[in-house]
């Protein structure tokens, strides 16, 4: 797979007020700082990092528009909400192109590199989800929402990957997920009562619920495993800023450790 572009989603939900933007006294979350950083500016180091060169952010906020590009990213126009805006992104970029969010302030470029090298070869979508037990052994107490499968309780990392140009197959699909995030027995019955059934006697699995959705629209989907389990928190309320401003201080803290050792 040729290197991919990255796009950094940073819309915003019509007429919604952010609670970590409101706040902090800022327009919009990607601005907060973070270990003296905005955390848009966190989500770019990492991905440049991992050696992405090519990124665009996402963005309908005026301040947020103008820090991505003194980033020297690109900045494209949001749509209609993440999905259409990530169609937007296929086709300004191309594929293979990496889908992450702006308030994905942990990120590291390792994270990305692992999610890129364990993608099964011939997946034209790949799901990076992490295990509920690998979130609690790396952030005891962190409160997530869990997809609960077969194979495990699951919570999404904000990274996928549009490896070929068949993934804008998916990008409808990705509405319904959307809508259906929250409520995985309404997944498990779009792809049949087969597969309801399987979900309702516990005998379906993630990984198989998302190969058979893929199937379903002409994709191969995988769900690729987290290596770590931080990789599933995001910056969504004002507790989760105050664990990512801890987090990051105790990285600063080792990272200044180990340089002086």
């Amino acid at each position: 797979m040729n290197s991919p572009a990255a796009l950094i989603l940073a819309g915003s939900r019509p007429g919604a007020v952010d609670p970590v933007a409101a706040a902090e006294g800022v327009a919009h979350k990607s601005l907060v700082e973070i270990a003296g950083r905005p955390m848009l500016a966190l989500v770019v180091a990492a991905l440049r990092e991992a050696g992405i060169a090519r990124i665009a952010v996402s963005a309908s906020d005026d301040a947020v528009r103008a820090l991505a590009l003194a980033l020297g990213c690109e900045v494209l126009d949001t749509g209609s909400g993440p999905s259409a805006s990530v169609a937007i992104g296929l086709e300004a970029l191309g594929a293979p192109l990496l889908v992450t969010t702006s308030d994905h302030a942990l990120l590291q470029g390792a994270w990305v590199r692992d999610f890129l090298a364990d993608t099964p070869a011939g997946s034209d979508v790949a799901i990076l989800l992490a295990r509920r037990e690998a979130i609690e052994a790396a952030m005891p107490g962190s409160r997530r929402t869990y997809l609960r499968f077969a194979d495990g309780h699951w919570s999404g990392c904000n990274l996928f990957l549009l490896a070929t140009p068949r993934a804008g197959l998916a990008i409808e699909t990705w509405k319904m997920v959307e809508a259906d995030r929250k409520r995985p027995w309404r997944i498990a019955a779009r792809l049949g009562a087969g597969m309801l059934l399987g979900y309702a006697l516990g005998r379906l699995t993630l990984a198989d619920a998302i190969a058979k959705l893929g199937r379903k629209i002409g994709v191969a989907a995988a769900l690729v495993p987290a290596r770590d389990g931080l990789a599933a928190v995001d910056v969504d309320k004002p507790s989760d800023l105050v664990d990512a401003r801890a987090i990051l201080a105790q990285r600063a803290a080792d990272g200044a450790s180990t340089g002086s050792a």
